[in-house]
C-alpha cells in the first residue's frame, strides 16, 4: 500500500467491522436488494476495507452504487439466468445486476464443478461492477483451489498504446493461490498503471499523481506530477505507461481481458456496451487434480518464504509478495477497526439521516 492511498492520521476514525457491516446491510436493504443478497454483497465492500484496498470498498463505491439505483442503471434483484453449461463451464446473465451480487454466486458454481471435474469457469454477463476482484480468487483459495477472476469493465476510459481513443475500463485480472503456513498468494491489479478507483482516493486525501499514469484528452501522457482531475477530465494509461516503459504488456494483458471476460462471456466487447453492462470471467482449479495438496502447500511455502525472508535493498524494510501486506492489515483491522476518512463517516451519517436509517459509526 502506497502512502499517497492511506487516510492522514489526522484525518482517520476508526470504525469497528461489526458496525460499518451493519451500515452498509442497511443502505443496500433500503435500495431494494433483498436481506441475503446485501450480507453478501456488504462483505464483498468491507472484506476489501479490511485488506486496507479502500479504493473499492465503502468509502468510494457505496455511495456509486446508490446514485446506480436510483437511475436504474442496476437491478437490486436481478434474476440470474444459467443460459448454458456443461460439465465444467457455464454462462450467466447477471440481469443487470451489480457484480458484487451475481459474482460470488457464480464462483460457487465454478467452485462446485472444480470439485468434481478439477476444473471449473464461469463466464457472466450483463452485470455491473465487481468490486475488489481478488474477493473471488479468495472464494476458491478458501476451498484449496486456485482461483483466477478478470472483469471486462466498459470502453470509455484506457487507452491503447499509442492510442488517442480510449478503448477499454480498467479491465482488471486477479490471481489467488493457496499456501501451507504462509498466507496465500492473492494478485489483483488493473491493466491500468493505477486503478481509477485509487484516483478518487488522491483527491480526498489531497495526494498526487505520479508522471505517466494518465493521459490528456488527445492521448498523450502526461509526465508530471499534478492532483488528479475529475473523471471525464482524462484518460488512462495501460500499466507500464509509455512504450518505452512497457505500456505493451499492460495493453496486451488488458486486451485478454476484454476477450476473456467480454466477448467470451457473451457480453461483447467493453467499447460497445452501454454503461455498467460488464462482464466476469471466473476459475477455480482444484490443486489435488494435478499434485498432492501437502507437496504443492510445502513448495508454495518454499517459494513464499524465500520471498518474504529476503534482504532487502537499502531505504526498504522488507520484501513482499502480493496478498502478504492486506493479510497482515486484515489482522490488525479486525482487532482495532477500519481507518476510514472523516468525510467518508460524515456520508454515512448523512445518509442514514437521508434515508431513515438506525445506525452510527461514532
Amino acid at each position: 500500500m502506497l502512502n499517497r492511498f492511506l487516510v492522514p492520521p489526522e484525518d482517520q476514525i476508526v470504525v469497528k467491522e461489526g458496525v460499518i457491516r451493519s451500515a452498509t446491510k442497511q443502505i443496500f436493504k433500503r435500495m431494494g436488494v433483498v436481506s441475503k443478497d446485501a450480507n453478501l454483497m456488504a462483505d464483498v465492500l468491507i472484506t476489501s476495507d479490511l485488506r486496507g484496498c479502500e479504493s473499492h470498498g465503502v468509502s468510494n463505491m457505496l455511495r456509486n452504487y446508490i446514485d446506480w439505483y436510483r437511475n436504474d442503471i442496476v437491478n437490486p434483484r436481478p434474476s440470474v439466468k444459467c443460459i448454458r453449461e456443461s460439465l465444467v463451464t457455464a454462462t450467466m446473465d447477471g440481469d443487470r445486476g451489480l457484480g458484487i451480487q451475481v459474482g460470488p454466486e457464480a464462483m460457487e458454481m465454478a467452485i462446485d464443478k472444480a470439485n468434481k471435474t478439477g476444473i471449473g469457469s464461469v463466464v457472466v454477463q450483463n452485470c455491473s461492477h465487481a468490486g475488489m476482484l481478488a474477493y473471488y480468487p479468495m472464494m476458491a483459495v478458501n476451498k484449496d483451489m486456485i482461483g483466477i477472476a478478470m472483469h471486462s469493465i466498459g470502453g470509455s476510459l484506457q487507452l491503447p498504446t499509442f492510442g488517442s481513443e480510449a478503448i477499454y475500463g480498467t479491465h482488471p485480472i486477479a490471481w489467488g493461490i493457496p499456501a501451507g503456513e504462509m498466507p496465500p498468494f492473492m494478485f489483483d491489479i488493473a491493466t491500468t498503471q493505477v486503478a481509477a478507483n485509487k484516483l478518487m482516493l488522491t483527491r480526498r486525501i489531497g495526494s498526487h499523481l505520479e508522471p505517466g499514469w494518465i493521459a490528456d484528452l488527445q492521448g498523450e501522457p502526461i509526465m508530471e506530477k499534478l492532483q488528479s482531475p475529475e473523471y471525464g477530465q482524462f484518460l488512462m494509461l495501460p500499466f507500464g505507461g509509455t512504450r518505452e516503459n512497457g505500456s505493451h504488456k499492460g495493453f496486451g494483458f488488458a486486451t485478454i481481458v476484454d476477450m476473456m471476460a467480454g466477448i467470451l462471456s457473451g457480453n461483447g466487447p467493453g467499447h460497445l456496451n452501454p454503461q455498467r453492462k460488464n462482464g466476469l470471467f471466473l476459475m477455480a482449479m482444484k490443486v489435488e487434480a494435478f499434485v498432492d495438496m501437502a507437496d504443492f502447500k510445502s513448495d508454495m511455502d518454499a517459494l513464499l518464504e524465500r520471498i518474504a525472508r529476503m534482504t532487502p535493498t537499502e531505504g526498504h524494510e522488507r520484501v513482499y509478495y502480493a496478498g502478504l501486506i492486506e493479510h497482515e492489515e486484515t489482522k490488525k483491522r479486525k482487532t482495532y477497526g477500519i481507518p476510514y476518512h472523516r468525510e467518508v463517516v460524515e456520508w454515512f451519517e448523512q445518509t442514514a439521516l437521508d434515508m431513515d436509517l438506525n445506525y452510527s459509526l461514532r
